[in-house]
């Protein structure tokens, strides 16, 4: 009977994007896990999940041990690692963001008190490459949970969907995503009247979908958002539906474990009679630190008036104080719609925005919000700068870098520095999504972008406040964003009353609120819709009216932050001189051998001779970087004259014939294959100095006309200046024999 494998699978029905099937196994692998699990998409992707438990709770914690790993296997990928020991070695940010999916939604379902460590071990042993595997992984985790006789309130369903050309769809593919304007991972669990809690969401808008909103699809508005996390709940009840069915076959009957409560109530009785009065009074006080002062004073007033009482019970004070204070706080937010430090339900702290806050960088701008103060540097290279990913992901290289620091002494307090730990590279990867929807792309600003965001001070949602300083740091850069986005963190607060579950939405939490509320979500976005949205709760469901509220009060924070935001810079500045320039040339794909030479020679000394850096794309694109635009229009020079004999160059004349007309110029035909513009303000030396009203009326499609090239932009644009006959340094021979 041990030996024997069970199945159970749900199908997900996408209508005209086919179906996906997600099929659960257990009894073959991992058989010593205290509960194992294998979950397939479409038997072409396989993750393994083993759930295990120690023997003894470790009863000194405060604290429920939980940890989730998640190993990806190259093998899965058919790939050796790239690495020198050819093995894999740390997780990659893809996994480590991965473990935050999965214990995020299994962390509140286990009961309330249990101190035994609990492992959850991920192996990606199969991917197709077109697939995601971390809604996978989520569905694995909670399987082997479920499955491991452990006090858990499962099963919980993951899936990830995404808005394509007006539908929903649920596991899409990485081409599917190609086409989506919003892409969406929803976790929840099933709740006792058939409706489906949601527990967790991690949702972004892709890098097409500015595009896309021009091309007529429905931009993701706060509206559109809502109706994507109801459109993923019954995707989430058949994944719930089939991990029940395999787990009424194959689970161990739930072990007894020792609960460790936090307090008993004989000791929050006595802690309420002996402190409430003092403690309500210090939770007026709108200071952090002096709040926090006040606090610690009470705190141990509470410890002396009750320890002779309570002896060996120290801990449980501790917990009582805690919870005293949670019970204080939601009261004076529920009934008198007064917060912590005083501020109203829909009020936003004082904000601060200002740029070049630091010197010599590229970019950097200062936002703070309240006590929350971050600053945001970017840095621009050379596209061969990007960072190369070696993952199970088909994506192999990344151009925006979004890396985020959270030091100790932000919080007044001591503690490690160094590597960051998997809050800091969740909070940078939130901050990276929310902001990519809006980069330019990389034909038209060609440079690797590295944004650092500094948590210098803290109290309440420093991601938030990074895509806020990222944004003003970017253009201060000179990054030509495509829009403006600013983040805010909402909470939610709920208590029953007279029978009645009343809510409230806050605007901009504090750290405080966050710990003590029932929900807290992120949401980043332009004026117009939503880029990013993280969101996760304690409660079992919340109703589509209160969410949708929530919703819209963070969109009238946004815009408040915005219009501040404009205000210290709304366009982007001129690049800084210690940036790099880079400039594109175009070259014909059989040229670049000739450009890079026999083992490199003539693109190094190319290098060598002009000071620039080169860099070939295999479709004949080079991008060329110097420290000055000299520099880089020296190296152009050489490459053209290698690659592109004909190119024109800054001074030279030509008799072209004028090809097009428009309202804001003409057109000129120098060569086959190249042409330049004569702006309407440069025809009107060909009319005397007069004001120009129709180009037609000065020059016409066919017409002969002596031009000379004025500028070449960085995309090989030329732009054409009127060659008048007398003008000084007139010299047209040569060039009217082109």
């Amino acid at each position: 009977m041990e030996n024997e494998t069970h199945y159970a699978e749900a199908v997900i029905d996408n209508g005209t994007f086919g179906t996906r099937t997600i099929r659960f196994e257990t009894g073959r692998l991992a058989k010593q896990a205290a509960g194992s699990a294998v979950a397939y998409l479409d038997d072409d992707t396989m993750v393994l999940s083993a759930t295990s438990a120690s023997k003894r709770p470790k009863d000194q914690l405060d604290f429920f041990p939980l940890t989730v790993d998640v190993e990806e296997r190259q093998y899965a990928a058919g790939k050796i690692p790239g690495s020198f020991f050819r093995r894999e070695g740390r997780p990659s940010e893809d996994a480590v963001l991965t473990c935050r999916l999965i214990d995020r939604p299994l962390r509140p379902s286990f009961k309330k008190g249990l101190r035994n460590e609990i492992q959850i071990v991920e192996t990606i042993m199969a991917l197709n490459p077109d697939h995601l595997y971390d809604v996978v992984a989520i569905n694995a985790a909670s399987c082997s949970t479920q499955l491991a006789g452990l006090p858990f309130s499962g099963p919980i369903g993951g899936t990830r969907v995404a808005l394509i050309k007006g539908q929903w769809v649920a596991f899409p593919t990485h081409t599917e995503l190609e086409d989506a304007v919003f892409d969406m991972v929803v976790a929840g669990r099933v709740l006792e009247d058939g409706d489906v809690a949601i527990m967790m969401v991690e949702a972004e808008a892709t890098e097409k979908t500015i595009q896309l909103v021009k091309d007529g699809a429905e931009a993701p508005t706060e509206e559109v958002v809502a109706a994507g996390l109801e459109a993923a709940k019954p995707f989430i009840k058949a994944l719930c539906k089939a991990q029940s069915d395999l787990a009424a076959k194959a689970a161990k009957p739930t072990g007894e474990f020792p609960v460790f409560l936090d307090y008993e109530d004989d000791v929050l009785e006595a802690l309420t009679a002996a402190v409430k009065t003092e403690l309500a009074q210090a939770l007026t006080i709108a200071g952090k630190q002096e709040r926090e002062a006040e606090l610690d004073r009470v705190k141990e007033l509470a410890a002396e008036k009750l320890l002779p009482q309570f002896e060996g019970r120290e801990k449980e004070i501790s917990g009582a104080y805690r919870a005293l204070t949670k019970k204080l706080v939601r009261e004076r937010i529920i009934k008198d719609k007064v917060r912590i430090d005083g501020r109203g339900i829909t009020d936003i702290r004082t904000l601060a925005a200002e740029v070049e806050a630091i010197p010599r960088v590229h970019g950097s701008a200062l936002f703070e919000r309240g006590e929350t103060q971050i600053l945001g540097v970017t840095t621009l290279n050379m596209l061969r700068m990007e960072q190369q990913l070696d993952t199970l992901s088909p994506v192999t290289r990344k151009r925006y870098m979004h890396n985020y620091n959270f030091p100790p002494y932000s919080v007044g307090e001591t503690g490690r520095v160094g590597s960051p730990k998997r809050r800091e590279i969740g909070h940078g990867a939130l901050a990276e999504r929310a902001i990519v929807p809006v980069l330019p792309s990389r034909e038209d600003f060609p440079y690797a972008i590295r944004q650092v965001s500094e948590a210098l001070g803290s109290n309440g949602s420093t991601s938030m406040g990074s895509v806020c300083a990222s944004t003003m740091s970017l253009l201060n850069a000179g990054v030509p964003l495509k829009a403006a986005v600013a983040g805010i963190a909402m909470g939610l607060i709920s208590e029953e009353i007279d029978g009645q579950t009343h809510y409230v939405a806050l605007t901009d939490i504090l750290g405080a609120e966050d710990a003590f509320g029932d929900m807290d979500f992120k949401v980043a976005g332009t004026k117009q819709f939503v880029t990013a949205l993280q969101l996760d709760t304690k409660l079992d469901g919340i109703p589509a009216s209160v969410l949708a509220a929530a919703l819209k009060q963070a969109r009238d924070a946004r815009l408040h932050i915005l219009d501040v935001m404009n205000e210290a810079i709304d366009v982007p500045d001129e690049m800084s001189p210690n940036a790099p320039r880079i400039i594109t040339v175009k070259i014909p794909v059989d040229k670049i051998g000739e450009v890079i030479g026999p083992k490199g020679k003539m693109i190094n000394q190319i290098q060598e001779d002009t000071g620039a850096d080169i860099t070939i794309e295999d479709d004949g694109t080079i991008y060329i970087g110097a420290a000055q635009g000299s520099q880089a229009e020296a190296a152009r020079a050489t490459i053209n004259g290698i690659a592109n004999p004909t190119m024109p160059e800054v001074g030279e004349r030509y008799l072209g014939t004028v090809v097009k007309t428009t309202t804001f110029g003409a057109f000129v035909s120098l060569m086959p294959g190249k042409d330049g513009l004569l702006h309407i303000s440069q025809i009107r030396k060909l009319a005397g100095g007069k004001r120009v009203e129709n180009v037609e009326d000065v020059v016409g499609v066919g017409q002969k006309v002596q031009v000379e090239i004025a500028e070449i932009d960085s995309r090989g644009k030329l732009s054409l200046i009127p060659v008048i006959e007398g003008e000084e340094g007139e010299d047209q021979k040569d060039d009217t024999d082109k």
